[in-house]
């Protein structure tokens, strides 16, 4: 049984046939589309897409000038990219422990963490489950400190009724296959802020910004676009987005099948001992549905795991404890131990299949094979 699989059928296919027929299949208006779609789901004045959402984290950087010196505190638990953003442009990432029940950054641990040179903090919304918004925008406005949403696993997550992505000042999406919503690869940057939403502009597109006209030349056929800054390729093609177009249509009937597959694992997993359930919120998306084993540590989850390959049955741990990468350990000399609740998490966490599709009988399949491994390792 796959972890996951992307629910495509004729309507992308159409979509598809609409942009290969028009002959426009780099970034065009299959793109603008496709971000206005995005940002009216979530409630945004811009949304940009662009290659992935480890590009628009990057390109989130760049639009808030970090640079050698600044801090951005991170979560420790997370994938790589949230921190690797700030890394990207010359700034620290600085780590702050998760709270153990949702995965997400524990606002006294941000807190503890900022500095002086704090410039920015990574507010991860993980496995579709928002990150606690109101104390850290709280901490982040005491200090004069920017958030940058990290939604990459949270489309259609929202937050006390509010769609996530225009909390902060810098919301980024996925649309990877794991994603509920899919393009194949891609990502998109949402904000409220028309200064933001050019400097991304122009840096997704090789910086460029306005015509460089020359004096006496006039504007004609000639006249190129200036550059006045560096930038990237990090557009999204029309043939992605068409693919997106036709994946936002679905996106309330996805978001229910999840959440309906999530609540029958719930009832089916409650009896067994052993086994903590994820949080549950009315805005989760469950974009992943992880379980976490509260006691037997590494081993006895990895044996749990192995049992359930034998069974051709697919899992993966939730995320990496980040500052035990060796990139990170390395650099800054951190040890594992700064972060207890961050790597409790990567030693015991199991993600479980959760994909469109999937049949009440499939979650049977995975909780029998669950409740025998747990009694057995």
């Amino acid at each position: 049984m796959q972890l996951t699989a992307p629910k495509f059928d004729e309507a992308e296919i159409e979509q598809l046939r609409a942009c290969l027929g028009s002959g426009w299949v780099t970034q065009g208006p299959m793109t603008q589309r496709f971000e206005g779609l995005i940002a009216e789901r979530h409630g945004v004045k811009h949304a940009l897409a662009t290659t992935s959402c480890t590009a628009a984290l990057h390109l989130a950087t760049m639009a808030l000038g970090l640079k050698a010196g600044d801090e951005v505190v991170v979560p420790a638990f997370t994938w790589v990219t949230s921190a690797h953003c700030a890394e990207y442009v010359g700034a620290k990432a600085v780590f702050a422990d998760i709270d153990l029940a949702t995965y997400n950054l524990n606002p006294a641990a941000f807190a503890a963490a900022i500095t002086p040179r704090t410039r920015a903090v990574v507010a991860v919304h993980l496995f579709g489950l928002a990150a606690p918004m109101n104390e850290i925008r709280a901490h982040a406005s005491r200090h004069g400190i920017a958030i940058i949403e990290d939604a990459a696993c949270a489309i259609g997550t929202s937050y006390d009724g509010k769609p996530v992505g225009g909390l902060g000042d810098i919301g980024c999406f996925s649309f990877h296959p794991r994603k509920v919503v899919t393009t194949g690869e891609g990502g998109a940057v949402t904000t409220n802020s028309d200064s933001i939403a050019a400097i991304v502009g122009s840096v997704r597109n090789h910086g460029a910004g306005g015509q460089h006209v020359i004096e006496d030349e006039g504007v004609g056929p000639w006249t190129m676009a200036n550059y006045d800054r560096i930038g990237y390729n990090l557009r999204l093609s029309d043939i992605q987005a068409a693919v997106g177009v036709a994946q936002m249509a679905k996106l309330d009937a996805l978001l229910a099948e999840r959440r309906g597959l999530a609540a029958s694992y719930r009832q089916r997993l409650a009896g067994i001992p052993g086994i903590v359930l994820p949080v549950e919120d009315v805005g989760h998306s469950y974009q992943s549905f992880v379980i976490r084993l509260s006691h037997g540590g590494r081993q006895r989850r990895n044996a749990v795991m192995a049992a359930f390959a034998e069974q051709r049955i697919q899992t993966r741990p939730g995320t990496h404890a980040v500052p035990a990468l060796g990139y990170y350990r390395d650099k800054y000399g951190i040890h594992p131990n700064q972060f207890p609740n961050a790597m409790m998490a990567e030693n015991t966490t199991i993600t479980l299949p959760l994909f469109p599709g999937m049949k009440l009988s499939d979650i049977d399949v995975v909780v029998d094979a669950l409740s025998r491994e747990l009694a057995a390792a």
